[in-house]
């Protein structure tokens, strides 16, 4: 553990840690309280809230083709900024919206809200790759999984709070000054030119459409120039099935089988109980990390998840079903931090936003057409239970997959670095 804190002796990764942090809450809270305020004034129609989810999925597919290209040619730093102040203002309209209370209206500026934000997310891994060293990367994600832990345990209760208390008016207040907070800190941030503009400076003249389509297309063959690289992307569509389903599955169980008159008041403990499990999680997985390969992990990780996914259906009560969730949260960072770890070091440091703007839209797409079937199916055709098997079942198929594909090609991708150090000291 005294070596997973030493990295924040580097000033700049502290800064843009707490600048993730911060720009996270602001995605979290309000949009945690608007689906409890869905599902409270609207719960005959969980439809919904099955939408308020599509909201953040959707726009991926819209912006992917500018995000990654975006974070490689465009200062990296400045579109993290200008992520969070955009979503600050936005934000403001958020809430003009709700007092109007049209929903089309609602909907949009969420839509735009969160087309925003994915343009952080690249920019931000490819400045932690810069400034951190290689041996650090690990770590990092398995502070991102801590960080994205405490969000689980007390994100859903913040949420909630922030309803109870100050209604959605106030919650989205509270997000609105969480990006304008974490724009502050990316600020005053002192990020060497070579990490900001890692293919030297560009303008938004020089982003013709021919040169984004050239830079979009020569990602995508970086990464199946790459069989380890393209192994672990093919899996991200997956992922987005599995995120998909988890983002309502959870509160649906809630309220329409285990507990109906105060789902409200259990999502927030069911959170507590993920979010305790994921914590405890990220401090094996951290250790974990540096006694085993990352794709053991990743494999155990899965495998474990998805045979306990596919047990809560049976749920017929809260204890089980916590109990079955936690044991679910405590395998979530072997996954999360071998990936994590893992592709900082395979991606080369020019192209790690045209990979990231290709692993997003993946998952997103597979996430948004998940959300899509849900709002349609259920529950007249898929049923609660039917949704925590084919959350499960994703999980185990991603889990044999690698188990598979990851060994052989992890030697592979030793064996071709290796070769490479031999020339460079040739």
């Amino acid at each position: 553990m005294k070596k997973t804190f030493a990295v924040f002796k580097n000033r700049n990764y502290t800064k843009v840690f707490f600048a993730h942090l911060t720009s996270q809450m602001g995605s979290v809270i309000g949009l945690t309280a608007f689906l409890f305020y869905l599902l409270d004034r609207f719960s005959s129609q969980p439809a919904y809230a099955t939408i308020n989810e599509m909201m953040y999925s959707l726009p991926t597919l819209v912006v992917f083709f500018f995000v990654g290209v975006l974070a490689d040619r465009m200062d990296r730093k400045k579109i993290a900024i200008y992520s969070d102040w955009i979503r600050a203002i936005l934000s403001v309209f958020f809430l003009a919206s709700i007092w109007l209370g049209w929903m089309p209206l609602i909907f949009s500026i969420l839509f735009l809200r969160s087309a925003v934000s994915k343009f952080f997310i690249p920019a931000e891994t490819g400045i932690i790759q810069g400034i951190l060293q290689e041996d650090d990367y690990t770590t990092a994600a398995g502070l991102n999984q801590m960080l994205g832990s405490l969000f689980m345990l007390f994100g859903n209760g913040l949420g909630a709070i922030a309803y109870w208390t100050v209604g959605i008016e106030g919650a989205i207040i509270v997000d609105c000054i969480s990006f304008i907070i974490s724009a502050i800190l990316l600020h005053t941030c002192n990020i060497p030119e070579s990490v900001r503009l890692p293919n030297g400076k560009h303008t938004i003249k020089d982003l013709q459409i021919k040169m984004i389509v050239k830079d979009f297309n020569s990602g995508l063959r970086y990464i199946f120039g790459n069989r380890l690289l393209a192994s672990l992307v093919i899996g991200f569509l997956i992922f987005g099935i599995i995120n998909g389903g988890f983002s309502v599955m959870q509160v649906f169980i809630l309220k329409y089988k285990l507990a109906s008159d105060t789902y409200e008041e259990m999502a927030v403990i069911s959170g507590i109980v993920f979010g305790v499990g994921v914590l405890i999680g990220s401090v094996v997985a951290s250790i974990a990390a540096q006694k085993f390969k990352l794709y053991q992990m990743m494999i155990f990780g899965l495998l474990f998840s998805g045979l306990f996914i596919v047990a809560a259906a049976y749920a017929t009560n809260l204890v089980l079903f916590f109990s079955i969730m936690f044991i679910v949260a405590l395998n979530i960072p072997m996954i999360n931090v071998a990936m994590g770890g893992w592709l900082p070091k395979i991606v080369d440091p020019k192209m790690m936003g045209r990979v990231q703007g290709w692993i997003d839209p993946l998952m997103m797409f597979s996430q948004t057409i998940t959300l899509g079937i849900i709002a349609v199916t259920f529950p007249a055709i898929i049923t609660v239970e039917g949704l925590y098997w084919l959350v499960g079942i994703c999980v185990l198929v991603v889990g044999i997959y690698y188990a598979v594909a990851l060994p052989k090609f992890d030697r592979e991708q030793t064996t071709i670095t290796a070769n490479e150090g031999v020339k460079e000291h040739g």
